[in-house]
């Protein structure tokens, strides 16, 4: 089915009515944008995705699945898994290090990237959606019945609405007006490693909570490799580069060289940022949808994107305003409170983890049992987050038992 699309040369001003136009254009091909063309296109919308790559394609990404995108997934694909985590070491930059394990089962499913956003395609274009890849958009232009879509080469692809999954910093965010509270560093190296360094990892998460304010780093192990890295406020980044250049050395992976060494901004919503404007909708990163604390993205990515597929199918745009609202703005407000506390009490938020309480409510949140916002308003954990909010560093520092 050849794409609608204007002549070239043609003024959309003057062209008559489209006869030939896309029901729904996707901009961006990450788990955001195809949930969305998988939710629409399986209902029955007639749907394009426009990609700028070419699948598979490396993207900077943890690629850790917590149950929350498990769930999101479940009956769609089965995930390419690398590892199953279910023990995590937390340190607290380099010191106090302790270790628990789930015995149930995994908490963290690691995938990368590459291969996890290809299987999301598969099952997308399976469902009926089309797919155009190297393609990249410059502009979007409403008008009275249709949405204009202009791509680098001249080229306008017409559309009667628009889902915008082209990142932060893409045009449909620029287009919507997204507003951002809160912008990040991260930095991320893939580091081969031999089998004995893949033993030691497997089925092992390292968490190390930074020396900057609201910073972490991380371990995730995905078979022969291992992605390694940091993040920490925008506006720190030398200091963001040696944090991570400090937590390699320590882990003795200072002489390895990266697969792929990169790094990227991810930037949080403002509360009262809009999510749509007219026919354009944006979702995942587009709207700055993410946890604030941990920085997780992909869970985000794929409840949004699915909103946004179900209320285009449905003819009801606002409907993704109202979902966003309901289902996924609590646990931000939720993560934003405990980002504070752990800006300010870095040590405390260690020493919590490892209680009975505060490792209860961490599963709890990877299984995907329950939100932040869920788990903020248990009690232990109301209890304990404003003992860490009395406590002063060195006080709360004292309390971690070394167990490992």
């Amino acid at each position: 089915m050849p794409a609608p699309r204007l002549p070239r040369g043609a003024s959309p001003l003057i062209y008559p009515a489209p006869v030939n136009v896309w029901e729904l254009i996707v901009i961006g091909g990450g788990p955001a944008g195809l949930s969305a063309a998988f939710v629409a296109a399986r209902r029955g919308v007639r749907t394009l995705v426009v990609e700028r790559a070419a699948h598979p394609r490396y993207k900077t990404c943890g690629g850790g699945l917590i149950g929350t995108s498990l769930a999101a997934l479940a009956g769609r694909i089965e995930v390419p898994a690398h590892d199953l985590v279910d023990r995590i070491t937390f340190t607290l930059d380099g010191r106090g290090g302790f270790t628990r394990r789930h015995g149930a089962g995994p908490l963290v499913s690691m995938v990368r990237r590459g291969e996890f956003d290809d299987r999301l395609r598969a099952v997308a274009v399976a469902a009926g959606a089309e797919l155009r890849e190297r393609a990249t958009v410059r502009s979007v232009e409403q008008g009275p019945d249709v949405v204009r879509v202009r791509l680098a080469d001249g080229e306008v692809l017409l559309a009667r609405t628009v889902i915008g999954a082209d990142g932060s910093s893409g045009v449909s965010a620029r287009h919507v007006g997204v507003r951002h509270r809160q912008v990040d560093l991260g930095l991320e190296l893939e580091l081969p490693v031999p089998p004995p360094e893949q033993a030691r990892w497997r089925g092992r998460a390292l968490l190390d909570w930074g020396p900057l304010p609201g910073s972490y780093a991380w371990v995730f192990p995905k078979g022969d490799r291992l992605t390694v890295g940091v993040i920490a406020g925008r506006g720190e980044g030398e200091r963001t580069r040696r944090y991570l250049r400090r937590f390699v050395d320590r882990l003795g992976l200072a002489q390895v060289v990266p697969t792929h060494d990169s790094g990227h901004l991810t930037r949080c919503r403002a509360d009262d940022s809009p999510l749509r404007r007219g026919r354009v909708l944006v979702v995942g990163d587009a709207a700055g949808l993410l946890e604030p604390w941990t920085r997780e993205g992909i869970s985000y990515a794929l409840r949004s994107g699915e909103l946004a597929g179900a209320a285009v199918a449905a003819a009801d745009l606002a409907r993704y305003e109202r979902s966003v609202t309901e289902r996924l703005t609590p646990a931000m407000r939720a993560g934003r409170r405990l980002l504070d506390v752990f800006s300010q009490r870095p040590a405390a938020c260690h020493a919590l983890l490892a209680t009975p309480p505060g490792w209860r409510a961490f599963t709890r949140f990877c299984l995907g049992q329950a939100d932040f916002d869920e788990v903020v308003g248990r009690l232990p954990v109301r209890a304990a987050l404003a003992l860490a909010d009395r406590l002063p560093g060195p006080r709360a520092a004292s309390l971690v038992r070394v167990s490992d």
